[in-house]
């Protein structure tokens, strides 16, 4: 497989160091208050400045600061510049939510009459989301993703952007990036990325020339189910010059900066989604044992797979580390490792309830990412809005459970699989 991640640049004028051990000291890189190891927490809604030019001059971009607390504050700050060495951008917005930076990220760069181009593979809230922008007046069109030429096939001269993630949930399609990235750069459209599933330590959106990569901080990033949030990266590839959508206020300075200058002033200040500087604290702290904690839960993925692969009560297994899920040499490519999240189909003799409440050591939850082990029937609950119909179309049937890996003892969540497989069927 592709081991991408072995080295990050620290900072311009250190020697690159592994990936965990940059996140672990990025703080450091610049000077923190009575030397402590950890960005404090700044509660602060205001900050004072000597003078009334000061002030003005912050509010006008003219000079580094935190004009208000909607906008970020020095907590916030230094999780964005976490956030940015991870994916190796040039800068990131923090979020309250992952849904807050993908709408702020739609909100403030598409208006009525322009064009998206989104994977058919998404997210349910994802998916409800895109669907309101088309009430709005933005067109939207769904394709599927793991070929470049259905992207191909849905571009119009309206359209302005293509969304997709790396991995799809729950069905696990792994998207064609690579292609689907060249093809965004030849025809100047702008490439978001959702990388929340992958993270930046399986894989670089900038890899395959993402303009814009989204992030749930919720999820592997925090890692413990403890807070919410959600990020916007700007990779420096995309040139916004090009870009029709910028207001002319936001055309000053590093062109690079345009796009994620609008996203802050008219997606995070304007709408309020405004990230905690206690939920910073907390996904800082999560994102310095990412590697550790998702080097551990793909492994255990991997075997929970194999396993499921070879059990008679199960019909089919839905996880690009097996050989044979028709994007695993795509995913082998592109990723160090497979993933943490993996989904089944059980089979006609297994009610998917009674499967989930023989459960004893995995929990039955909605979230993913979390260090225990979740698990939940995909039909019934996240994607019961979408509507038989759609589900169909996305290959969810109402015998699928959706399961995020945690860090437990592999062996101990197999137990668990076979005795609640045993008692249900």
């Amino acid at each position: 497989m592709s081991v991408n991640l072995s080295l990050i640049s620290l900072s311009g004028d250190k020697a690159q160091q592994g990936f965990t051990t940059s996140i672990l000291h990025c703080d450091r890189q610049k000077p923190i208050e009575h030397g402590s190891l950890h960005k404090p927490i700044h509660d602060s809604v205001a900050f004072e400045y000597n003078t009334a030019e000061d002030l003005a001059a912050v509010f006008q971009g003219r000079q580094r600061g935190f004009a208000y607390g909607r906008q970020g504050n020095p907590t916030v700050s230094a999780l964005e510049d976490k956030i940015t060495l991870m994916e190796q951008g040039v800068g990131s917005v923090c979020f309250a939510t992952g849904m807050a930076a993908i709408s702020a990220t739609m909100f403030t760069l598409l208006r009525a009459g322009d064009h998206l181009i989104s994977s058919s593979f998404l997210f349910g809230n994802t998916d409800s989301l895109f669907k309101t922008l088309r009430q709005l007046g933005v067109d939207v069109t769904f394709v599927d993703v793991t070929d470049v030429g259905n992207v191909i096939a849905a571009r119009t001269e309206k359209t302005k952007a293509v969304f997709v993630e790396t991995i799809a949930n729950p069905c696990t399609q792994v998207t064609d990036l690579k292609s689907i990235g060249d093809y965004c750069e030849r025809e100047e459209l702008l490439y978001i990325v959702d990388n929340t599933l992958t993270t930046p330590f399986l894989f670089q959106p900038n890899r395959v020339k993402a303009g814009l990569i989204i992030n749930s901080l919720t999820k592997y990033v925090g890692g413990h189910g403890n807070v919410l949030g959600g990020s916007v990266t700007e990779s420096g590839i995309f040139d916004w010059s090009t870009y029709p959508n910028i207001y002319d206020q936001y055309k000053s300075g590093d062109v690079n900066n345009w796009g994620l200058l609008q996203i802050r002033k008219k997606g995070l200040r304007d709408t309020g989604a405004t990230l905690s500087a206690n939920s910073a604290h907390l996904l800082s702290v999560g994102a310095e044992t990412l590697a550790l904690r998702m080097s551990r839960t793909c492994d255990s993925a991997q075997a929970i797979a194999s396993y499921f692969e070879s059990h008679r009560s199960v019909k089919k297994v839905f996880y690009p580390g097996v050989r044979n899920h028709p994007d695993h040499n795509r995913a082998k490519q592109l990723f160090s490792h497979f993933g943490s999240l993996l989904s089944i189909e059980l089979g006609d003799e297994v009610d998917c309830f009674s499967f989930l409440n023989a459960l004893k050591l995995v929990v039955i939850s909605s979230n993913l990412g979390d260090n225990r082990t979740l698990a939940i029937p995909v039909a019934h609950t996240i994607y019961y809005e979408m509507g038989p119909e759609r589900r169909a179309s996305m290959g969810i049937s109402d015998g699928m459970i959706r399961f995020s890996v945690g860090i437990e003892d592999v062996d101990d969540l197999i137990t668990d699989f076979e005795q609640a497989l045993h008692n249900s069927s």
